[in-house]
């Protein structure tokens, strides 16, 4: 056996060996809003799903927050007596429930008022990722799944499923937000996560991705989904203007995040082909 003169204990085959791959390049949203803008079809769709969502969202919203006000307004009609110390620290406490409440509760009622639209938008904005990937990839471009019935079902079933999720979402985080500091934090965590599984249903719902893989993705990339889903959880934070601005940058993210699972999806595919090259040399080396 011939020594390598690099390294005389390791064999040229073992020394050779592909060191861990360096990490996946990001695509900045601002390269995102970029290559948006250089497509005229791909910014006149994106004009398109912003009126529909917006006014979809809009009305929703309306009917969501008339419906709750109705439902609960006699909880915080009067103040308790705030005569002495203990009356000083329960009117205090009453003031930081019912602004909690009116927040939160206007955060749940967009939530709800989005996933209608979300819903019935879902094709377009399916569309729209598509396209993007398909700018993006080029002869790369893997085709769509077969079109057929029981696709059409799939989909329709697994954009239920994620709306029913999102209502759990939204209930878990009426209920953490009553924590201190932390609520908060949770409540963002868990709607920068649920956003970009929103988001990432668009470009898996053509591979005909169930629920699950959908979460799994998630959790393998954590880092890079909260990345994703930061900003539009904040934004969706901010009463009444956080209405105006999802329609606006849902597009927008939708082909941000369209981008980033691709490039994501590429780098697995290549290190699961630079795995299965490197064992058959492994198996030659150590024998």
């Amino acid at each position: 056996m011939t020594l390598n003169p690099m390294n005389p204990i390791m064999p040229p085959s073992v020394n050779s060996m592909p060191s861990s791959p360096p990490p996946v390049k990001w695509i900045p949203l601002w390269s995102s809003l970029v290559f948006l803008c250089r497509s005229p079809k791909l910014l006149a769709w994106s004009l398109v799903l912003v009126l529909f969502t917006f006014a979809l969202t809009w009305g929703g919203y309306l009917l969501a927050v008339s419906f709750i006000d109705a439902r609960t307004a006699g909880f915080f009609q009067q103040a308790p007596d705030s005569t002495g110390i203990w009356g000083w620290l329960k009117d205090l406490s009453w003031l930081a429930m019912k602004w909690s409440f009116m927040v939160i509760s206007r955060v749940a009622a967009f939530y709800l008022a989005f996933m209608v639209a979300y819903t019935l938008s879902a094709p377009g904005y399916v569309f729209l990722s598509s396209a993007a990937e398909r700018k993006q990839a080029g002869l790369a471009f893997e085709e769509d799944a077969a079109f057929h019935l029981k696709g059409i079902v799939t989909d329709l079933w697994e954009g239920l499923k994620i709306g029913a999720l999102g209502l759990v979402v939204t209930g878990m985080a009426l209920i953490v937000s009553f924590i201190p500091l932390l609520g908060q934090l949770l409540v963002v965590l868990l709607y920068s996560y649920y956003s970009t599984l929103m988001f990432l249903d668009y470009p898996t719902s053509r591979r005909r991705w169930s629920l699950g893989r959908k979460i799994g993705w998630l959790s393998r990339h954590g880092r890079p989904s909260l990345h994703l889903g930061l900003l539009p959880a904040v934004i969706s934070l901010i009463p009444i203007v956080n209405i105006f601005l999802m329609a606006l940058i849902f597009p927008l993210f939708t082909v941000h995040v369209t981008l980033n699972f691709g490039l994501l999806e590429q780098r697995a595919k290549e290190e699961a082909a630079a795995l299965t090259a490197q064992s058959p040399q492994t198996s030659s080396a150590i024998t």
